[in-house]
């Protein structure tokens, strides 16, 4: 768990708010190796020493970086109350908020992927962000278990997992390496295809999936 530093002052926040939104233009332009402590620092308009009253090292800042992109993308995927209440169109807006997502944030979260293999304490981080999105999803499917909807069989969170790395890494592949997804390579398609596959894996009742859908 990233440690912070108490910041009791207006000016304080202010300041680190800066530093943290230089980091994130630094990482984002030159990646994580290249970028130095002294790049942060002439961005954000600050003197060396003012950095390390925030942050400890360019790690603590990156992890710092990295936790905010990714609580924004999780922000940015959550299904409100207004969706409709049907389980497969909830999947369904879900899977289109979370390729959204991934899509304007995505160079930040390869770039902690990266730095995980190198070290351990990123591996630990990008297991704890990850866990909000697992958490999310195990929820769910539980519920759609206990309102007899969906495969009571299956191990919610093992599911999310799965099922979630399978969103995520389709997204890299079609929005990060430019697969083709043939003749209907937008988004629609993306997104009908990937919600298909998710209500199939959890045994979502024909009753709750869309008449078009069924047997198809």
């Amino acid at each position: 768990m990233i440690v912070r530093s108490p910041v009791p002052t207006s000016k304080g926040r202010r300041t680190r708010a800066a530093l943290l939104q230089a980091g994130r233009e630094a990482f984002e332009e030159h990646g994580y190796d290249a970028v130095r402590i002294d790049d942060v620092c002439r961005r954000a308009r600050v003197s060396h020493g003012t950095f390390y009253t925030y942050f400890d090292s360019k790690e603590a800042l990156f992890g710092e970086v990295a936790e905010a992109v990714v609580g924004e993308m999780f922000a940015a995927s959550v299904v409100g109350a207004a969706a409709p209440d049907d389980p497969y169109a909830r999947i369904e807006a879900a899977n289109r908020l979370y390729l959204r997502a991934w899509a304007a944030n995505s160079r930040l979260v390869r770039m902690l992927e990266q730095a995980a293999t190198a070290d351990g304490r990123f591996g630990r981080l990008l297991l704890e962000l990850r866990e909000v999105f697992v958490r999310r999803g195990a929820d769910g499917l539980r519920r759609l278990q206990e309102q007899g909807l969906a495969d009571p069989s299956l191990d919610p969170r093992l599911t999310a997992v799965m099922l979630g790395g399978m969103v995520e890494h389709f997204a890299h592949v079609w929005l990060d390496l430019g697969e083709e997804l043939g003749e209907e390579s937008g988004e629609e398609a993306a997104v009908d295809h990937l919600t298909r596959l998710w209500a199939r894996a959890i045994g979502l009742t024909p009753t709750s999936i869309p008449a078009t859908e069924e047997g198809a």
